[in-house]
């Protein structure tokens, strides 16, 4: 009887989500969740609460992202058009064809996948102007970076995600010795609750808050940098760093019967994103037969992309505008594709990603939905031995084939799955969601937004019910229909008849992504919902 009611007192907590009255942040790790609420608290906006969670997160999740990877901003303000921050970089002057000779792809990990310059803190510098253009006193760098300073120089205690992940990166031969050594200090393994120290690191960081975030990219952090890069062999300069800018863009967006949906334009795959939620309401899929709602997401998601691979890379080499895309004779050419009866033939993914997405609203009215990431797990397994900087590997995203759309060029930028999306709906409730998960990022996104706007379902039960991803995780390399070991047997039998192939993951794994969800409702009150996959949390005041 006492299993039965803890077991039914879990299951409630794990379909409510919270509501507080000002301000809310929501991580997949506490501590960054703390972070960004201490900024909230102070008085900040909402912007610089993210980049106070950012850089702690940088530290406390450094399997999954560092200031050495790349960043992309969604931000709502309370009234006017949305602002995208595209904070990518681009491949290094020496990624020429001589440099990958010998190659017939990019390696995923070393120095031919430390190709492009780290778009984030720049990112955190445009975030943070954007503040004082609209008129708010900044809080200083040092402010914002104290807490991931001391998390890195006093350390903090793994996670045992964060344990497993160290143990199977070493199984690579392929990282760095600087990597190995902040990983498996004293070469003995941590184990879950032992702290991690990443002390090089946090000089960095101090730099960083003495000298102003573009420190980074000009300076003598900048000159640190590039002569660490040139002692590892990579392919990006000091100029390469120095001509680093990051772009606001205008987000795409879609008309949808619930509102208005927005998302992050090449070379993201925010398209991808928004293809499913259009497909899915214009063949106004309600959700009340689970089986037939996976179905359709499915099969949308592989119009989507097949939509991906014939178009989205660095803009600059698009010849097609992205918003175009979302037409509405467009999506119905794609939608009429999706046969309800039967599954559609593998179509390749990009693969997985280990990324951070969060969430913060503040009481000035601004919500940020923000991404950042080194792509795989440690990136590209390379530390800059100096600085302490784990450099990403997103440039593994190119291809060396010369007549592909994403054939790796110096100063191009590689194609990113990373989409942080939001939605104003028209009831009046403003919406920021994202996940982590390469291919995973738009189905999830699907998920959630379809079951908590379309389905009517509690935010909090729209991220914790059981998912599915079609394609790739980080030990499983088949593009087939995964699916957490919780959906009732009438769903999977529906999903097996029309001719997926099934496969079962635990019942709730990190596979599935790391997922996360504002709301703002039209009286002000802030609800917000994290996902039992992660060791995060959501909180408010």
């Amino acid at each position: 009887m006492t299993i039965n009611r803890y077991t039914t007192k879990r299951r409630e907590k794990m379909d409510k989500s919270i509501l507080a009255p000002t301000g809310m942040v929501v991580t997949p790790h506490h501590l960054a969740s703390q972070s960004a609420l201490k900024i909230l608290r102070a008085g900040g906006t909402a912007m610089e609460a993210m980049v106070a969670a950012a850089a702690t997160i940088a530290v406390v999740c450094p399997q999954m992202n560092s200031i050495g990877g790349d960043g992309f901003w969604l931000i709502i303000p309370p009234e006017g058009e949305p602002v995208a921050i595209e904070a990518c970089g681009a491949a290094g002057s020496l990624a020429t064809e001589d440099f990958f000779k010998g190659n017939d792809k990019i390696p995923l990990r070393g120095p031919k996948a430390a190709l492009t310059v780290a778009g984030t803190v720049g990112g955190w510098e445009e975030a943070l102007k954007y503040v004082a253009e609209c008129g708010y006193q900044r809080f200083s760098v040092s402010a914002l970076l104290t807490d991931a300073i001391s998390y890195a120089e006093r350390g903090f205690p793994i996670s045992s995600a964060l344990a497993n992940d160290i143990v199977e990166i070493l199984e690579d031969q392929n990282i760095s010795k600087e990597l190995k050594n902040i990983i498996k200090p004293d070469e003995k393994f941590l184990k879950t609750g032992q702290k991690f120290y990443q002390t090089k690191l946090a000089e960095t960081l101090k730099e960083l808050s003495a000298n102003g975030l573009n420190s980074f990219y000009r300076g003598n952090l900048a000159k640190l940098i590039a002569k660490d890069m040139a002692s590892l062999g990579m392919p990006i300069t000091e100029s390469d760093l120095a001509n680093y800018t990051p772009v606001r863009r205008t987000p795409l967006r879609l008309l949808h019967e619930y509102g208005e949906i927005f998302n992050l334009p090449p070379p993201t795959q925010g398209l991808v994103s928004l293809s499913i939620l259009a497909m899915l309401d214009k063949l106004r899929i309600s959700g009340q037969h689970e089986g037939q709602f996976i179905h359709t997401t499915v099969e949308a998601t592989k119009q989507a992309f097949i939509l991906r691979d014939q178009h989205i890379t660095d803009p600059s080499y698009m010849n097609v505008d992205a918003q175009s895309l979302l037409a509405s004779h467009a999506i119905t050419k794609m939608a009429t594709k999706i046969n309800p009866h039967q599954a559609l033939s593998k179509v390749k993914g990009e693969g997985p990603g280990d990324t951070i997405w969060m969430g913060v609203m503040d009481s000035k009215g601004f919500s940020v939905s923000f991404i950042q990431s080194f792509f795989y797990p440690f990136g590209s397994g390379l530390v800059l031995p100096s600085t302490g900087i784990v450099w990403q590997n997103r440039g593994t995203s190119f291809k060396l084939e010369n007549n592909h759309i994403r054939t790796v060029r110096p100063g191009k930028k590689p194609f990113h799955t990373l989409n942080p999306s939001a939605a104003r709906l028209h009831d009046g409730r403003i919406l920021v969601f994202g996940t982590k998960g390469g291919d995973g990022q738009p189905q999830t996104q699907a998920a959630v937004f379809h079951r908590y706007v379309v389905q009517k379902m509690n935010l909090q039960k729209a991220i914790s019910a059981p998912r599915w991803l079609y394609g790739q995780t980080q030990n499983d390399h088949n593009d087939d229909l995964k699916l957490e070991a919780r959906f009732g047997n009438d769903t999977i039998e529906y999903l097996k008849q029309r001719g997926h192939k099934v496969r079962f993951l635990p019942e709730y794994t990190e596979d599935m992504g790391e997922a996360g969800a504002l709301v703002r409702h039209p009286d002000g009150i802030i609800e917000g919902a994290f996902d039992p996959r992660s060791d995060g949390s959501v909180v408010g005041f």
